[in-house]
């Protein structure tokens, strides 16, 4: 659906998106992740059309934005970070005068809004002026003018920025549901949204791509070893020593608890080095009530992906 190949685009005192490549399949919900400034809504606005690159090629749907502009633009959503509505027009009217833009057929135009309204829970509010709206459903007015010309592509950028948790949830719900029918590029400060939203992650960080996987194997790339949790009722010295003569294990750290408990941070080679650890609290009798390995999260590897050379 999306294939970027070699893009690069300079500013006057800046080069803010540096020989970027990636590619995104049919049918896909990609998080596309970057601190500020490092090139994620620039590279969104080239792949919309809003922004010309300086070189590079960008393909939506096998055409080409610098050949075709308007056969891309037909076959792409975009919901910016600041959604350009007009306050003082009502839902319904908006929403026919965006579709009248983007092309939908005379016949098909009151059955197509009428659609998305449902989709993006509006039906309640089409009489309503716009301005006079919450923020959600601005939200919602704008992700239903981004789906009215029936779309392949929907591009995402900060969806639920501004939006209370009640809100965020029924947006959140909504793309998934969305995803069925549409590809989804979902750019967002919320990692939890990527985490529970998205199947692969795309990280930038300053201007180029450092990350295109699975979350699931990024935290497998990144973190190589497995820590492991313990918390055992024995003598220290003689559990660190036990503990680091096994194979594949090493003890971080060991802090005494109350009444005689023991808390050991483990490095181990692999998670499925619990089984030792437990059998080895059987064979030394150590009373056991904690044996985890400690859970990587999406803001970890977020962080290790974009920390700058020579931060701690």
């Amino acid at each position: 659906m999306i294939k970027v190949s070699g893009v690069t685009k300079r500013f006057p005192a800046r080069l803010a998106v540096d020989d970027v490549s990636f590619e995104v399949g049919r049918g896909e919900i990609v998080g596309f992740l970057g601190p500020n400034g490092a090139g994620k809504t620039t590279t969104m606005r080239m792949l919309t059309g809003y922004l010309p690159m300086n070189s590079g090629t960008i393909e939506v749907a096998g055409y080409d934005i610098a050949k075709h502009p308007q056969e891309v633009r037909r076959r792409i959503g975009y919901l910016p970070e600041s959604c350009p509505l007009y306050p003082e027009m009502r839902v319904d009217e908006y929403l026919k005068f965006r579709a009248s833009l983007k092309g939908v057929k005379i016949s098909a135009r009151r059955a197509k809004i009428n659609e998305v309204k449902e989709q993006c829970g509006l039906t309640e509010v089409g009489k309503r002026i716009i301005g006079q709206l919450s923020k959600g459903f601005r939200q919602r007015v704008g992700l239903a003018d981004s789906l009215v010309h029936d779309p392949d592509l929907l591009v995402l950028d900060e969806p639920t920025v501004g939006l209370d948790p009640f809100q965020i949830r029924q947006v959140r719900e909504l793309i998934t549901q969305l995803a069925e029918r549409h590809t989804i590029l979902l750019s967002t400060h919320i990692l939890q949204e990527v985490e529970a939203i998205c199947e692969r992650i795309l990280i930038i960080s300053d201007g180029k791509i450092v990350a295109s996987d699975t979350e699931e194997n990024l935290h497998r790339k990144l973190h190589a070893c497995s820590i492991i949790e313990m918390e055992i009722l024995a003598d220290q010295e003689r559990a660190v020593e036990r503990v680091g003569q096994m194979p594949g294990l090493d003890v971080r750290t060991a802090n005494e608890l109350a009444d005689g408990w023991l808390w050991l941070e483990i490095e181990a080679d692999s998670a499925s080095m619990r089984v030792e650890l437990y059998n080895m609290a059987v064979a030394e009798g150590w009373a056991l009530r904690e044996l985890s390995e400690q859970q990587h999260s999406l803001e970890d590897t977020f962080v290790q992906m974009t920390r700058k050379k020579g931060e701690a």
